[in-house]
């Protein structure tokens, strides 16, 4: 199954809803080989891109995220499951990696990636010793499953994003449970819906949004 035609970025934004339930048709693999392309296109802080996501299809390691994510259904159903896991040490290990890159595509000139070249590793070192690493990872692998859930509905997919598992549980499901650099910031299941819920709406602008100050 896939569609002709995506949808458009406005679109998929009001589409969206939380899927809880999943046919079991497989995701073809072009179409899931287009939804990880969309989604490693997401910004990060400097370009490190410290998400590192695995995409559990085996039914039997499904079944094991289910019982780690207090055994909701959706996580078994879907045909795939990224999990944003995060490297807490990303920088160290590829940064290099990203700046030989950044120069290719000329992107940025020698002087900005000389100065990154220090810079990334100080700031990050920082962040590390002050216990800020975890949450600035985090932000970053949040922003890249936003990609994956709007790409998704475009692409006539629907995705669940969830916050309610066990991380040491997901972690070992993963092969992850004996190292402390690997965080995990959120199990979005994807596939296509059995059953899409209603819009439930939401509160008043007037609630949410202000201007310069709070309230």
């Amino acid at each position: 199954m896939s569609i002709s035609t995506p949808l458009t970025v406005p679109d998929a934004i009001l589409l969206r809803r939380s899927v809880k339930s999943f046919k079991p048709d497989p995701i073809p693999p072009e179409i899931l080989d287009q939804l990880v392309a969309l989604t490693l296109a997401a910004p990060s802080s400097f370009n490190v891109q410290p998400w590192r996501i695995v995409l559990v299809e085996d039914p039997k390691q499904k079944e094991a995220l289910a019982e780690v994510s207090w055994k909701q259904k959706q996580v078994a159903q879907a045909p795939v499951v990224f999990v944003f896991a995060v490297d807490l040490k990303a920088w160290a290990k590829t940064f290099p990696a990203t700046i030989a890159e950044a120069r290719r595509l000329d992107a940025w000139p020698e002087r900005a990636a000389d100065y990154f070249a220090k810079a990334v590793p100080d700031f990050h070192t920082g962040l590390r010793n002050s216990g800020l690493d975890r949450e600035y990872a985090m932000k970053d692998a949040l922003i890249a499953a936003t990609h994956t859930a709007l790409a998704a509905e475009s692409l006539g997919l629907g995705s669940c994003y969830m916050n309610g598992w066990s991380e040491e549980g997901v972690k070992k499901v993963i092969g992850a449970a004996d190292n402390p650099d690997i965080a995990i910031a959120l199990l979005l299941p994807v596939g296509y819906p059995a059953e899409v819920p209603k819009f439930s709406g939401r509160l008043a602008p007037e609630v949410t949004v202000f201007k310069n100050r709070l309230g």
